[in-house]
């Protein structure tokens, strides 16, 4: 449903688009004779830049720069003909891109290099998963109709098997995307692919630094499940290091609260388990995990916050904001989770 929203919105933008806004933006993106990329999200956005290093002939453009996460932004007409009329064209290509196949159709550059994540990645790509105890996740049924609900259920997820589109959230991922970027600038901009080359190399040893301090710390650990509060956007992260996870929704869910079976469920698991913590992401409220602590037994767990990078903006990157520095935070408070 959110994909034909998107679908439909997108058609009545590029329309407008076609109607005066296209040839404009293109003259407007080519007059500094600079190499145009766009990016959709903060990571992409940071990725490139490391891989550009200091080549000022390469601009970079982050489409959601308010606040606004992949799952609730709708592109402007603006955002299309930015996009249109780019060289490079980065993006996650999950279910909430779906505005972006019409946007590509009707680009005014059409050699255009295009960058999905999700393809980059192949059969690396997870498909979204419902765990134990996440809303909508009950069995309601009678006994004697719990096999042909089994079934039903089944049936329903096959149908609407989605893939996860966090994959940013893994530094494993990050070093195989960061690997087509460098690919891909090296393509259109042959006078400087030894350079997009070496900065990958050396972003790349970053990286897997980065994600052996991770194994380090999560196999040093006294627990191996983390509990949210929130939606759960982090589910490559924990993949990557075995991490066992209970969530009150999926990463991409679009509810904002949690029924009583839901807290109760993730409340007996704090006690169960021992868990000093609950996690919540960086977007909102601290309300249901509060609750959830108020329903254990000694109702005294801390409330820590992992950034998954989807609210953040330009303002933040001119305040020092990384990909990195960002992936090290979330280090720290895993590692708090854990022990």
């Amino acid at each position: 449903m959110r994909k034909l929203i998107c679908s439909g919105l997108s058609l009545v933008l590029a329309m407008g688009l076609m109607a005066g806004c296209g040839t404009a933006s293109k003259s407007s993106s080519k007059k500094s004779g600079k190499i145009s990329v766009v990016t959709t999200i903060f990571p992409e956005y940071d990725w490139v830049r490391e891989i550009v290093g200091e080549n000022d002939n390469v601009e970079i453009t982050m489409l959601l720069d308010k606040g606004v996460d992949l799952h609730s932004y709708q592109p402007s007409v603006k955002d299309i003909a930015t996009v249109g009329a780019c060289d490079v064209f980065v993006y996650v290509g999950g279910e909430s891109d779906g505005w972006v196949d019409n946007a590509l159709a009707e680009a005014s550059n059409k050699d255009m290099k295009v960058i999905n994540l999700v393809d980059v990645l192949g059969d690396e790509a997870k498909v979204e998963e419902i765990v134990e105890g996440m809303e909508n996740n009950h069995d309601h049924h009678d006994h004697e109709d719990a096999e042909e609900a089994s079934e039903h259920d089944h049936e329903d997820a096959e149908e609407e098997e989605e893939i996860d589109e966090h994959v940013w959230l893994s530094l494993k991922n990050a070093a195989v995307i960061c690997s087509e970027i460098s690919s891909v600038l090296g393509e259109v901009d042959k006078e400087h692919k030894s350079d997009y080359e070496k900065n990958y190399k050396a972003y790349q040893e970053k990286l897997t630094s980065l994600d052996q301090k991770y194994e380090s710390a999560v196999s040093e650990a006294s627990l191996d499940t983390v509990l949210f509060g929130d939606r759960f956007p982090f589910r490559y992260l924990m993949d990557d290091y075995k991490i066992h996870y209970f969530a009150a929704f999926t990463g991409c869910s679009a509810e904002s609260e949690a029924s009583f079976e839901t807290i109760t469920f993730l409340a007996g698991k704090v006690d169960e388990l021992g868990l000093k913590s609950i996690l919540k992401i960086e977007s909102s409220t601290e309300e249901i995990a509060k609750t959830i602590s108020e329903n254990t037994e000694s109702k005294d767990q801390e409330i820590l916050t992992m950034d998954s990078m989807q609210a953040t903006t330009s303002s933040d990157v001119k305040k020092g904001a990384t990909y990195l520095s960002v992936m090290e935070k979330n280090l720290e408070v895993l590692k708090k989770a854990l022990n």
